[in-house]
């Protein structure tokens, strides 16, 4: 006999046959069909994930990978050494600037730098939020920190900011 696909079956005791329910009491699967009496689980679709529970125990059915992940929108992150390496004395640094050298690899992010190693090039800093140390760093290697324009304040915050500084112009 020789091998061939279509002389190919499968063991006869790997298949076996699905047991069908609700064919009559002598089936032995039948009235209830195992399933018991009244309730949600009785029912057709209801063993295929239960509709009636609460927005919480769905959230904690559900599996936790690594934590949540947190709906901000995160900083791209750039090293002071980062900027000493790439960049010369009198370079302008800004967003397309860095996307340029390969710091960063969107443009549309929030852009950060931090105090990490040291800078000793002169460098103008622009459209990038930088920490207090780093900004001092900047400044004493003799360059520049041009801060972030501040987002407009609503109608509400600013009239309470003008009612604040017309308050505290009376106390003066």
């Amino acid at each position: 006999m020789s091998l061939a696909m279509n002389k190919l079956n499968a063991k006869k005791s790997s298949r076996s046959t699905r047991k069908r329910v609700g064919r009559g009491n002598a089936s032995g699967k039948g009235t209830y069909s195992s399933r018991g009496l009244k309730g949600q689980r009785s029912r057709s679709g209801g063993k295929k994930g239960l509709k009636l529970k609460g927005f919480k125990q769905n959230l904690l059915s559900f599996p936790k990978y690594k934590g949540m992940k947190s709906g901000r929108l995160q900083a791209q992150e750039i090293s002071l050494t980062d900027l000493n390496s790439n960049f010369a004395a009198g370079d302008k640094v800004n967003p397309e600037a860095l996307l340029v050298k390969g710091l960063i690899s969107d443009m549309q992010q929030l852009v950060k730098v931090l105090n990490n190693g040291e800078i000793n090039v002169k460098i103008e800093l622009s459209g990038c939020k930088a920490t207090a140390s780093a900004t001092a760093a900047i400044e004493a290697a003799g360059g520049k920190v041009i801060a972030l324009p501040v987002k407009a304040l609503s109608k509400k915050a600013a009239k309470a900011k003008e009612e604040a500084e017309a308050k505290q112009a009376k106390t003066k």
